[in-house]
């Protein structure tokens, strides 16, 4: 079967908030032949196509209510090394964090500090993801997409995917209507690789260890363990990871911030896919924290005890929960610092947008 139409299909399975809702249409899409049928059949589901929406894993986005845009959910599976120094390509459908191991498998670095990100790999490069000082930028060869309205395809380079700070091209309306296919990656062999150590938690991890000459595989179980100790694992507490970006002020602002909030951590963006001249990021948790939202609960939706960025369904919660506990944390927070949070999950629902407009 390389393409499966569901009516009314339920969501809750769909997204690890594990939140009730349901989809009008959603479409399974096996395998690449079933691309062809899926821009046949778009147009007899939806008025509108271009409402669209794309879905990989399920740990990016939070379904609210019943969703009337059709739904796509791509099961694309393959990947492949293209040559001996480090190019290797994965299908969409592919999950992330196996690419992760099994680029290590390979004798390759550059994703270790990526390891355990939940996802697939067509949604990588839509969210530009990133932790541990490395983004999925720095590593990106080209994207194979798909036009959703018209059935063009075409590639994209690093360039071109116009990424920033858990943003991209196909986050944006000149890149609407793109689903991603495949993705090509540069790696490297590990023997020539310069690990990326400059988070003190993946010191400290190693050095707890013992292991005094990391390799990249030491990296990514450094980066994995630290992960699981800090994030709630959604199919035991829903999640969505980290609810919230870290937001990005101007010098001004940030010495501003600093004199008000000596201890506010800040940090220089150099370099990078969203470097500009005099940009901050500012810790969102730390904001949140001092705000005294960790480990709040509001009915079935909460702020989790260990990590005051992720918000978690405690078993019951809708999507509207969610929202509104959200909604009531991004005021408390421009209350007290000016500082307007942003959500990193794609909120889907008719007004629930929490990104201001």
């Amino acid at each position: 079967m390389t393409l499966e139409v569901v009516h009314e299909a339920p969501l809750q399975a769909l997204n690890t908030f594990g939140v009730p809702a349901t989809a009008a249409h959603l479409i399974r899409l096996h395998e690449t032949p079933g691309l062809a049928q899926l821009i046949d059949v778009l147009p007899t589901l939806a008025a509108d196509p271009a409402s669209t929406l794309i879905l990989g894993g399920g740990s990016n986005w939070l379904p609210v209510g019943r969703l009337a845009q059709p739904v796509v959910q791509v099961l694309l599976r393959g990947r492949r090394r293209l040559d001996e120094a480090g190019l290797i390509e994965a299908s969409a459908g592919e999950s992330w964090d196996d690419l992760v191991r099994w680029s290590l498998e390979q004798g390759l670095a550059g994703l270790e500090n990526l390891a355990l990100i939940p996802g697939t790999v067509g949604a990588a490069p839509i969210q530009n993801i990133g932790a541990y000082g490395v983004e999925l930028a720095s590593c990106l060869e080209q994207v194979q997409a798909i036009h959703l309205l018209t059935g063009q395809t075409r590639r994209f380079d690093r360039t071109e995917c116009a990424f920033g700070y858990r943003d991209s091209l196909f986050k944006q309306a000149a890149g609407a209507n793109w689903l991603i296919t495949s993705v090509q990656l540069r790696l490297v062999p590990e023997a020539q690789a310069r690990l990326h150590l400059d988070y003190g938690d993946v010191r400290h991890w190693l050095a707890e260890a013992d292991i005094a000459n990391p390799r990249a595989g030491d990296v990514a179980r450094a980066v994995s363990a630290i992960r699981r100790s800090k994030l709630p694992d959604p199919r035991v507490l829903g999640n969505a990871g980290s609810f919230f970006k870290n937001p990005i002020v101007n010098a001004a602002q940030a010495q501003a911030l600093r004199e008000a909030h000596p201890s506010m951590p800040q940090w220089r963006v150099e370099g990078g896919a969203d470097s500009r001249p005099g940009a901050f990021k500012l810790a969102a948790a730390w904001l949140i924290d001092q705000c005294g939202w960790k480990g709040v609960r509001h009915g079935q939706a909460g702020v989790h005890a260990a990590h005051a960025l992720v918000l978690v369904n405690h078993g019951q919660a809708s999507g509207h929960d969610i929202v509104s506990l959200a909604r009531q944390i991004q005021a408390s927070v421009m209350g007290r610092f000016g500082v307007m949070l942003e959500p990193e999950p794609l909120i889907v629902g008719e007004g629930q947008s929490l990104t201001p407009q």
